[in-house]
C-alpha cells in the first residue's frame, strides 16, 4: 500500500514554482527606481543654487566644479566595489544601506558652513548613491524576462531624470522660498524613510518570496558566491568593454556638465536669462534626454540591434553640442530646439548597459553594470572642475552678488572640452562590435 503521506510530499516536491506576480515586480524594482531618482537629484542640484553655493561657502569657479564633482569622485571609485558587491552581497542590503548613508551625507552637505565638510558630505551621499542604478539594472533581471532588460534601462533612466527635473524649476522655486539648506534637510529625510521602505519590502530574488526568477541559470547560481579576482579580471579582456566606458563618459559628461552645473550660468551670459528661465531650458534638455532613453531601449529591442543607435545618437549630439556653442548669431528659440535634438540624441547612452552586458559573460552582470556605471560618471567628474578651471582662467574680475561672473568667450573656451569628447565618443561607439541583443560572450 502507497503511503499517502508520502506521496503528498512527493506532489509538492515537484510543484514548479510560478514567476512573480506583476505588481509584486514594479513593487521591489520601483523601490530602487525612486532612490535612483534621488540619487539623480542630488548630483545636478548645485546647478540651480551655484550663486548661493560660492557665496555661502566664499568659493570661485573651480572650488564650485570640485564641490559639485565630489560626489561624482566617490560615485566612480565606488562603481565595480558595489558591481562586486551586487553579485555576491545582494541587491537589497545595498540598497538599504545605500539609502542610509546618501541621508547621512545630504544632511551634513546641507547644515555645514565648512567647504571641506561640504565636500565631504557630497562625496558620502555620491558614494552611497552608487548603489542606485546597478542594484536597479540587478533586481531587472531577476524579476522581469530579459526581453525587456533595455526597455526597463530605458524607464530606469527616465525615472532617475525626473528626479533631474525636481532639481531644475521646481527646486529653485523652493530655495527661493525656504532657503537650500532647508530643503536638503527635507531632501534628506525623504532618501532616509526610502532606505526604511527597501528594508520592509524588496527581496533580491523572487525565490526568496517563493516565486520562480527569471535570472538566466548560470546567475542564480553565482548569486551567492564570491567572484575571483582571476574571473573578475575578464571582463577587462572584452573590447566592447572599454570602447563602451569611455564612451559613456562623452554622453553623460556631456548632459550632466551642461544642465548639472555650467549650462545655467551660460545661459544668463549669452542670453540675459533670470535663473528660473535657464533652469526651465535645463528642464526641457532633461525631459528630451529621458524620454529618449526609454523610446531608444524599446526600439532596440524591438529591431534586434544596438550599434545602429547607439552610434547615430553620438553622432547627432556631437552635431549638437558643436552648433549650440559655437554657430554665430544662433537666437534663443534656436538654440532651445538645437538643445532638445542634442539632449534627444544622447538618450541612446542607456543602450551602453545593455550592449556591455551582452559582451560579457552573464555571471558578471553586477560588476559590468558597475563598470559603465562608472564610465558614465568619468565624464562629469572630470568635466565639471575641468570646466571650472578654464573658466577661472578666462575670468575678466566681474563679480555679481558675491559670485564671479564669466563671458560668453570663457564659456566657448571652456566648452570645447564637452565637444571634443562627443567627438570621441562617435569615434569609440563606431568601433564597438553588434551583440544583436543577445548573449554573445
Amino acid at each position: 500500500m502507497v503511503n499517502e503521506g508520502a506521496m503528498a510530499s512527493n506532489e509538492k516536491v515537484l510543484e514548479i514554482p510560478m514567476p512573480p506576480p506583476l505588481w509584486r515586480s514594479w513593487m521591489v524594482w520601483s523601490i530602487a527606481a525612486v532612490v535612483y531618482l534621488a540619487a539623480f537629484y542630488i548630483r545636478v542640484a548645485p546647478a540651480v543654487m551655484t550663486t548661493e553655493l560660492m557665496r555661502d561657502f566664499h568659493i570661485a569657479g573651480t572650488d564650485l566644479g570640485h564641490l559639485s564633482a565630489f560626489y561624482y569622485y566617490a560615485y566612480v571609485l565606488m562603481q565595480i566595489p558595489i558591481g562586486i558587491l551586487v553579485d555576491s552581497w545582494g541587491a537589497r542590503r545595498l540598497l538599504v544601506a545605500g539609502s542610509i548613508l546618501a541621508a547621512a551625507g545630504t544632511f551634513l552637505f546641507s547644515s555645514t558652513d565648512s567647504f571641506a565638510i561640504a565636500c565631504t558630505g557630497r562625496a558620502i551621499t555620491g558614494a552611497a548613491t552608487a548603489v542606485g542604478w546597478v542594484v536597479t539594472l540587478k533586481l531587472a533581471t531577476h524579476w522581469f524576462p530579459s526581453r525587456i532588460f533595455a526597455t526597463l534601462s530605458g524607464l530606469g533612466l527616465l525615472i532617475g531624470n525626473i528626479g533631474a527635473l525636481f532639481a531644475q524649476v521646481p527646486l529653485r522655486m523652493l530655495v527661493e522660498s525656504f532657503g537650500w539648506r532647508s530643503v536638503g534637510v527635507a531632501s534628506a529625510i525623504f532618501i532616509f524613510s526610502m532606505g526604511l521602505l527597501a528594508l520592509a519590502a524588496v527581496k533580491d530574488d523572487p525565490s526568496q518570496a517563493g516565486f520562480a526568477s527569471y535570472a538566466p541559470a548560470a546567475l542564480q547560481q553565482k548569486r551567492k558566491q564570491t567572484q575571483s579576482s582571476g574571473s573578475f579580471v575578464r571582463i577587462f579582456t572584452y573590447t566592447n568593454t572599454w570602447l563602451i566606458f569611455f564612451a559613456q563618459g562623452g554622453f553623460v559628461g556631456a548632459i550632466l556638465s551642461f544642465t548639472g552645473l555650467w549650462g545655467l550660468p551660460f545661459l544668463r551670459a549669452r542670453f540675459g536669462l533670470p535663473p528660473t528661465s535657464t533652469a526651465w531650458v535645463s528642464s526641457l534638455m532633461i525631459v528630451c534626454w529621458a524620454s529618449s532613453s526609454l523610446f531608444c531601449g524599446y526600439m532596440s529591442d524591438r529591431i534586434g540591434r544596438r550599434k545602429p543607435i547607439y552610434v547615430g545618437g553620438a553622432g547627432l549630439a556631437a552635431v549638437g553640442w558643436l552648433v549650440m556653442f559655437y554657430l554665430p548669431g544662433l537666437p534663443l528659440a534656436g538654440f532651445i530646439a538645437v538643445a532638445a535634438l542634442t539632449s534627444f540624441a544622447a538618450g541612446s547612452v542607456i543602450l551602453g548597459f545593455a550592449y556591455a552586458k551582452e559582451s560579457v559573460p552573464i555571471a558578471f552582470l553586477g560588476t559590468i553594470g558597475g563598470l559603465i556605471n562608472a564610465g558614465n560618471m568619468i565624464g562629469p567628474t572630470i568635466l565639471q572642475p575641468s570646466i571650472g578651471w578654464v573658466l577661472d582662467r578666462q575670468w575678466d574680475g566681474q563679480v555679481a552678488n558675491g559670485a564671479h561672473v564669466y563671458s560668453v568667450a570663457a564659456f566657448q573656451t571652456a566648452f570645447a572640452l564637452i565637444a571634443g569628447w562627443a567627438v570621441l565618443t562617435c569615434i569609440l561607439a563606431s568601433l564597438t562590435r553588434e551583440t544583436n541583443c543577445k548573449q554573445s560572450a
